[in-house]
């Protein structure tokens, strides 16, 4: 391991620590200071408590392979990436804004489809959606929520320009994750969160309790909250038991809960049956009620979309939620926005391509070199092509595919991500990152986490992020620098 030497140090994109010329953003520049400061053995030793630290506190993620599934632990870099807390209201607003409007279409679309009849959302890009749930078509839920927990990605472009990337709306994962690198990150760098600069991240699960509590259908009363999870097999099962134990509420699978004669959700306990007023789910929709759904789900509870349809329990997210979780929806947030609150989107969709439509299909199938093709409904970087960097084959393979299912496909330019210093075995480098911040609705108010869950590229020049495949993990650091 070497140490930090930044007069090697090159970004060929906006880095989010250094400006041009080698020297630190205003908002950087006590961080950089203090790892100027530290020696060899001293950069080691962080690096070894931040490895203990992840193995103590039992931090992992499954990956699955060919051998099965692994557990492994977290990948975090020490040094956190930054960013100035009067940018990031101006992107907490945005994202609150975008989560109203998904909000609002989602209702819409099992309802009136008004955004339909009047043009703006075209007829086929519903009629062939697979996440929409005509299970859901009439349920109202509290407050007209549907997407309690939204996780948007948000990259920026080489000239600093910050978009939204996707929107997560059916089960958000990586919170637990952005919680547990603020806790490292305390024990590696406790000395610059003394100056209480650096704003906190630790109220995410009250916040996140308040809400789940808003929606129980007994007001009054304190609500008896469950998390269900798919079981320890599952690839989020650590968020799925921490968030649980933060909020100090019961982690809970299918086959502990029952739907009684009367609507009414129980959950059963060495006491008897105890009633369940609120559920955050984090089973997929098709998976949670085999009287509903598929009807071999072993992993669902009996006759749950109908106490929930009955407004005996609350579903957090709702089913069918994942309607506006969809790439190809991705495209048109802007025009939702605009036509639900009438205001132009506060940050800015990357560009996209339909191929669903011929004249930017055929523009996608002559570019593919240059762009990035995306399923609609993948997640965690998965069926995707990066055309920079895919094969002929594989290009060609890829045009085959969006010509025999063009709805499935959009494509976008090949952003240069922003970069941020990260350690590696060769000492230090740029790597590319992008940011999971996470909003909670609960129709009266709306939270933003203050930053996010940042991932990291640790291949010198990937773009691929996701933990699953190769990416790590840094803490995010929101920062108040004394300017308005």
């Amino acid at each position: 391991m070497t140490s930090i030497d930044w007069s090697h140090y090159r970004s060929t994109s906006y880095d989010e620590l250094m400006a041009k010329g080698g020297v630190p953003h205003r908002h950087a520049a006590d961080l950089v200071q203090h790892l100027d400061a530290l020696s060899d053995e001293d950069i080691a030793e962080l690096k070894t408590t931040a490895d203990v630290a992840i193995q103590v506190m039992g931090i992992t993620f499954t990956v699955y392979s060919d051998a099965g599934m692994i557990d492994r632990a977290w990948p975090f870099d020490i040094i956190p990436r930054i960013i100035p807390a009067n940018e990031w209201r101006r992107a907490e607003a945005g994202l609150a804004q975008r989560v109203r409007a998904l909000n609002l279409f989602i209702d819409d679309l099992y309802h009136e489809q008004r955004i339909v009849k009047d043009g703006v959302f075209p007829a086929e890009l519903l009629s062939e959606s697979v996440n929409f749930r005509p299970q859901c078509v009439g349920i109202s839920p509290p407050k007209g929520i549907w997407a309690h927990i939204c996780g948007s990605d948000l990259v920026r472009d080489k000239d600093g320009t910050l978009y939204v990337l996707e929107d997560n709306l059916r089960i958000p994962s990586g919170v637990s994750y952005m919680l547990e690198n603020r806790n490292v990150s305390k024990r590696v760098l406790p000395e610059l969160f003394e100056t209480g600069r650096i704003l906190p991240v630790d109220d995410y699960p009250a916040q996140l309790y308040d809400m789940l509590a808003s929606m129980s259908p007994r007001q009054g009363v304190e609500p008896r909250i469950v998390v269900m999870t798919p079981g320890i097999y599952n690839s989020a099962y650590f968020e799925h038991a921490f968030l649980a134990q933060q909020m100090g509420v019961e982690l809970v699978e299918g086959s502990d809960l029952i739907v009684g004669t009367d609507d009414q959700v129980y959950m059963r306990t060495i006491d008897g049956l105890a009633q369940v007023d609120v559920i955050y789910r984090r089973v997929d929709d098709l998976f949670i009620d085999p009287e509903a759904f598929n009807p071999d789900s072993m992993l669902g509870v009996s006759g749950l979309m109908r106490a929930w349809r009955n407004g005996r329990v609350a579903l957090c997210n709702a089913p069918g939620a994942g309607v506006a979780d969809d790439k190809v929806v991705y495209a048109f947030v802007p025009k939702i926005i605009r036509y639900y609150l009438g205001e132009d989107a506060l940050i800015p969709n990357v560009p996209s391509y339909l191929c669903m439509v011929e004249k930017e299909r055929e523009y996608v199938l002559a570019n593919l070199d240059k762009l990035v093709v995306k399923p609609a409904n993948e997640s965690g970087g998965y069926g995707m092509l990066v055309g920079p960097h895919a094969t002929p084959a594989q290009r060609k393979e890829f045009a085959e595919l969006i010509r025999a299912n063009p709805r499935n496909y959009m494509a976008q330019p090949t952003l240069t991500l922003s970069t941020t210093p990260t350690l590696s075995e060769e000492g230090l480098g740029a790597r590319h990152v992008d940011l999971r911040p996470f909003i909670l609705s609960s129709g009266d108010s709306t939270y933003v986490t203050t930053g996010g869950l940042t991932r990291v590229a640790l291949v010198k020049g990937s773009l691929v992020v996701n933990s699953s495949q190769g990416g790590g993990s840094k803490d995010t650091w929101i920062v108040e620098t004394g300017e308005d």
